[in-house]
């Protein structure tokens, strides 16, 4: 019955344009783990204890909640089900400091790539090209790996409804737009019937793990380890690094700013200007603007 349940919640809730990816993985762990115990409904005692058996007390707070949010939904159709107390677990979200990749970084990364085995396959194209889009147009990895042929629009990247279900469209800098016709003329010389744009040896689309495994060894081998006191390179960090450079480089002119912030916002796909501001905390650089720019202000209106 919980597993029943379980469908017709995310049926309902994906029909509205969630996506649900963790909340089903929890919710149908959940349901085993009760099943388990005899219930056949949502029971406090039992989600309460299926939350606790995560490592940190945020993954137990988050835990918790997807079956909150269930149990309210299957509430209304059924009171049998408990809907758990809220604040057993506190939920601490810490955003992981970005590391900012310099430009010369970027370069001997895509080198890098480009070095990558078999020497005479289309991985060490694919990595390189791959690494210079992420850099270039501050894309997610899941936007990236994700597009397909016929995302390839004359004003830019169709990104179809991704995080938040949105889409957009990404322009190019006319030298990425360059580098992704070469590499489109030598993608489309692959005998595969999958479109999309990156691919795996097995000629379909590229997993996320994958990616995240050979990252690793591109980091060695551009002689970017992690070290002491510093934060970890990510992919995802390309695009915080784009974020940086676009607020960096933006318009002095306090009318301006905002339009720029906003269009970066737009261009990123940011559901809230709150996700964009963040990225002026993220940079040395951009923090030494603001105390300028806040001391001048200061300086300006003291009597």
């Amino acid at each position: 019955m919980l597993k029943d349940a379980i469908d017709t919640y995310l049926a309902v809730r994906r029909a509205a344009g969630f996506k649900l990816t963790d909340d089903a993985f929890y919710l149908f762990h959940f349901a085993r783990f009760a099943t388990a115990q005899g219930d056949t409904h949502v029971k406090s005692q039992t989600a309460i204890a299926w939350a606790g058996q995560a490592r940190t007390e945020s993954q137990r707070a988050i835990r918790l909640k997807a079956v909150i949010r269930f149990a309210r939904f299957s509430y209304a159709a059924d009171n049998r089900h408990e809907i758990p107390p809220q604040g057993v677990f506190c939920f601490q979200r810490h955003r992981p400091i970005p590391y900012l990749y310099t430009e010369a970084e970027i370069q001997a990364l895509m080198g890098a790539a480009a070095r990558l085995e078999p020497a005479d396959s289309f991985r060490p194209l694919m990595y390189r090209t791959l690494i210079g889009l992420l850099a270039s147009t501050g894309l997610r990895i899941s936007e990236a790996l994700g597009l397909c042929f016929k995302d390839i629009m004359a004003d830019g990247l169709l990104i179809r409804k991704t995080k938040f279900g949105k889409s957009r469209i990404v322009p190019l800098h006319p030298t990425t737009l360059l580098a992704l016709e070469e590499y489109l003329v030598e993608r489309a010389k692959l005998a595969t019937t999958d479109d999309h744009l990156f691919i795996s040896k097995w000629r379909r689309g590229m997993c996320r793990q994958t990616v995240y495994a050979t990252f690793k060894e591109l980091l060695k081998m551009a002689g970017l380890p992690r070290q002491s006191g510093l934060p970890r390179p990510r992919l995802i960090d390309f695009r915080h690094s784009f974020a940086s450079n676009a607020l960096v480089d933006g318009p002095d002119r306090r009318d301006q700013v905002g339009r720029h912030t906003l269009a970066l916002m737009t261009y990123l796909g940011h559901a809230s200007p709150n996700s964009t501001f963040w990225y002026l905390e993220s940079s040395p650089l951009l923090m030494d603007h603001i105390v300028r720019a806040c001391e001048h202000f200061v300086e300006e209106n003291t009597p």
